[in-house]
């Protein structure tokens, strides 16, 4: 008898479906992006509108092509949830072309080029960031300053006009609304021979990390813990990701405190915390069992601080997240759970 099988994600309650567990990650995502505009101004919402357009109809696009049914699968979420992931990692002041490039090339290359959902071996929002950040990085460093900083809160007309036109509409340059991330920042200074503490008396870092995206780590962490509560997600990679992140960023601030970070910064700063929760947790690229899911999540903590620390970039968890993508068939491997009876 053949029996018929589908591919991952699999749920296992009885009311879960693909389009339900996709509606609680955007819903999970909603405390994050209103602390983005409340720091950054209203860039993150066009680049999600922009970015929401792009992969819809290139998910249209793909199944028409591929002759599959269009309505279910344009309809289950998936598209939606990689695009607002990729919206959330670029810069709000980025051009419409990024966005739409990016968006494009995760929907089309790394989902539907490997069979579409369930069949992707890379995370379809992170595969698109990496290669805008390989490929153009001038524009992928133009992130804005806190508006408590600059003294200008960019409103939903400045950010269409710097996004479509590259000129704000207040007389303002864009050089004067942007500037180097914290991560950025920490990384150049110290290679100048600064140590933490001087680079910490810049005002665009706060108690623990970067003023502001403290906040909106706090924010992206609750979307993750309610995640957790409704059983989209399991604990073991955000906790296995952060886990080790702190404890080998923990380690080397005890040795030498003036030219490592504290592990509280490492966490608060940058893209950590929305990579643990939503992105290293993605069901489709990630580790199976939950043995697995925490090798696979400490090999992604420990990668971030390894990349950020000596690599070339300043924030590493688009790489570290592909590369632990690439061995998760060997950790699956490795880690399957016992055979009951043997």
């Amino acid at each position: 008898m053949q029996f018929k099988t589908s591919a991952a994600p699999f749920t296992h309650q009885s009311n879960s479906s693909v389009p339900e567990i996709m509606r609680q990650v955007l819903y999970a995502l909603i405390p994050g992006i209103m602390a983005y505009v409340y720091f950054f101004g209203w860039g993150i919402v066009v680049n999600i509108l922009l970015s929401s357009i792009t992969a819809i109809a290139c998910e249209a696009l793909m199944l028409w092509l591929r002759r599959r049914p269009i309505r279910p699968f344009l309809t289950d979420g998936s598209a939606l949830v990689t695009a607002w992931l990729l919206a959330s990692a670029l810069p709000p002041f980025a051009p419409w072309w990024i966005t739409v490039l990016g968006t494009a090339f995760g929907i089309i290359f790394a989902k539907h080029l490997y069979g579409g959902l369930g069949y992707n071996p890379f995370n379809p929002a992170v595969t698109g960031y990496v290669m805008l950040l390989i490929a153009f990085p001038v524009e992928m460093t133009h992130w804005p300053a806190l508006a408590s900083l600059s003294g200008h809160f960019p409103g939903i007309f400045d950010s269409f006009s710097i996004i479509f036109t590259g000129q704000p509409t207040g007389g303002l340059t864009l050089d004067a609304l942007s500037g180097a991330t914290p991560l950025d920042t920490m990384k150049t200074q110290l290679r100048h021979f600064y140590t933490v503490h001087e680079i910490k008396q810049n005002p665009l870092f706060g108690d623990f990390g970067a003023k502001g995206w403290e906040w909106i780590g706090n924010a992206f962490f609750l979307g993750g813990c309610w995640l957790i509560y409704k059983r989209i997600i399991s604990w073991h990679i955000p906790v296995a990701v952060l886990g080790s992140l702190f404890i080998i960023s923990g380690f080397f601030f005890l040795f030498d405190p003036d030219i490592h970070p504290s592990p509280l910064f490492h966490i608060f700063s940058g893209g950590s915390i929305i990579a643990a929760f939503f992105i290293a947790t993605d069901p489709v690229t990630a580790a199976t069992s939950n043995k697995g899911r925490l090798f696979y999540g400490a090999g992604i903590g420990i990668l971030i601080y390894v990349i950020r620390t000596w690599g070339g970039y300043p924030d590493a968890v688009a790489f570290a997240v592909l590369l632990m993508n690439m061995a998760v068939p060997i950790i699956d491997y490795y880690t399957q759970p016992r055979v009951f009876g043997h």
